[in-house]
């Protein structure tokens, strides 16, 4: 089992910056990836940004040059550092692990409000 705990979030205005932590624990040690979702009104939950265990990084087209996906493995913690928001940033995001212990297991977190206004 893991646990996911976010935290960061909030309103900002449009072009300004935000930063999202999730703090795994648990069996954080089975992890082989870790990564952001989010999902707005009305919308499918969407893809925005991965981080394996081994370092390597994928991002949604969309979020690609504005935000930064980071691990400290050491505090088994995964980072979201978005810089120049717009106003369809807007969404509750997401921390998701994935484990490959016996089979692949998803876990996801509560989930945080980050809204831009224009």
């Amino acid at each position: 089992q893991v646990q996911l705990v976010e935290s960061g979030g909030g309103l900002v205005q449009a072009g300004g910056s935000l930063s999202l932590s999730c703090a795994a624990s648990g069996s954080f040690f089975s992890i082989v990836a870790m990564g952001w979702y989010r999902q707005a009104p009305g919308k499918q939950r969407e893809l925005v940004a991965t981080i394996t265990s081994g370092g390597p990084t994928n991002y949604a087209d969309s979020v690609k040059g504005r935000f930064t996906i980071s691990r400290d493995n050491a505090k088994n913690t995964v980072y979201l550092q978005m810089n120049s928001l717009r106003p369809e940033d807007t969404a509750v995001y997401y921390c998701t692990a994935r484990t490959a212990v016996i089979g692949i297991r998803d876990y996801w977190g509560q989930g945080t409000q980050v809204t831009v206004s224009s």
